[in-house]
């Protein structure tokens, strides 16, 4: 019964560090993982290929059933096609919130999520794990952290890559990537009324992480 497999939904705002933390959660519990935010980054970079246009909700959702979506060692492939540096650009990551206010692309994208559901148990981040995707998990988690910090954490990764990055223009990005997500119709970023809130403004990753496996532990030992 996939009840008795436990899941982790993290949750949160672009750039909140949800989907290092997830990884190192999952990699800790020897769990899988689920990067929701990759699945729509993969749709953003597929239809800006095919000349769609993010706005375009139904040719966009069709598009999306085309795909043959695989994660493995760290890598994103796309119909075999290794698409990992491709999607996790900042052009990509404005298209992936673009693309997901659109209603038929997320019940498109609905089965291979749950797809991820296997034993031994699941760690899966996006904006909707824990409100809409999987509602009953086990433990949830709203992982968040001021405009500014998440601005200043993306800057320090652009520039680590040797990408150059403008710090200003990143907090606006941020800001209106927040705003898109807050306001969509189908499947808003919202906190789930169980879930706990974890302010990571002052909190090293390390830090997180030990804080949400013993908060795991705790639930599982009720």
């Amino acid at each position: 019964m996939l009840d008795a497999i436990p899941v982790i939904a993290i949750d949160g705002p672009s750039a909140s560090g949800k989907g290092t933390v997830a990884q190192f959660v999952a990699e800790r519990l020897g769990f899988h993982y689920l990067d929701s935010g990759a699945l729509y980054r993969i749709v953003a970079w597929a239809t800006h290929k095919k000349n769609i246009d993010w706005s375009n909700a139904t040719a966009v959702a069709e598009c999306a059933k085309t795909l043959v979506i695989r994660f493995s060692n760290n890598q994103v492939f796309l119909n075999n096609q290794d698409v990992t540096a491709d999607i996790r650009t900042e052009k990509m990551g404005k298209g992936a919130s673009e693309v997901a206010v659109h209603a038929p692309l997320r019940a498109a994208l609905h089965d291979l999520q749950h797809s991820f559901h296997k034993f031994p148990g699941l760690v899966a981040d996006g904006r909707d794990m824990g409100t809409v995707v999987f509602p009953n998990a086990q433990l949830k988690i709203f992982l968040t952290a001021s405009a500014e910090v998440r601005a200043k954490r993306r800057y320090d990764q652009l520039v680590g890559k040797n990408e150059s990055a403008n710090y200003e223009k990143i907090l606006l990005d941020l800001q209106e990537r927040d705003a898109r997500d807050k306001s969509r119709t189908s499947a808003p970023l919202i906190m789930a009324d169980d879930a706990i809130l974890l302010e990571a403004d002052n909190l090293t990753i390390p830090q997180e992480i030990d804080l949400i496996l013993k908060k795991y532990q705790g639930k599982m030992c009720k």
